[in-house]
């Protein structure tokens, strides 16, 4: 009976050692940040072919006068009907997507260097009404 109390002390003092994360019952330090490792945008299929959509599955869109892959060339009273893609201040670019720093200092999403944006005309996922409303305007493909 004594063998087992002591195992049983000894095992309950381990636990509450590894617990404490070895720092003798103090607070366990803050755990790292993650890295951003997730694409901001992936692709879906429909009938028109594949197109980006961002996480929340509404459809984003290229501007023809983003011509450069480092600016967007959609700034002020554009972006009231062509919402820019936002990224943080601490986004990484992953894989085809990039950050672009904007006119304004904020950050925003590109896809091989295309600036991408959502338009407010759509209203749920999969909708693409911004598509028709100019042609410098285009739904944002994997192959752009």
């Amino acid at each position: 009976m004594s063998r087992f109390v002591i195992a049983t002390a000894i095992i309950v003092l381990s636990a509450g050692h590894a617990l404490a994360n070895g720092h003798g019952g103090g607070e366990a330090p803050p755990p790292p940040k993650p890295e951003a490792t997730t694409a901001p945008a992936r692709v879906v299929l429909t009938k028109q072919g594949p197109k980006l959509v961002d996480l929340k599955g509404m459809t984003l869109y290229t501007y023809e006068r983003d011509t450069n892959g480092k600016t967007s060339n959609c700034n002020g009273k554009c972006t009231e009907n062509w919402v820019p893609l936002a990224a943080t201040a601490e986004a990484k670019p992953i894989g085809d997507f990039t950050v672009i720093d904007r006119a304004d200092g904020s950050k925003m999403w590109a896809y091989r260097y295309r600036p991408l944006y959502t338009s407010p005309a759509d209203k749920a996922p999969g909708d693409a009404n911004g598509n028709a409303t100019t042609l410098q305007w285009r739904v944002a493909r994997p192959d752009n």
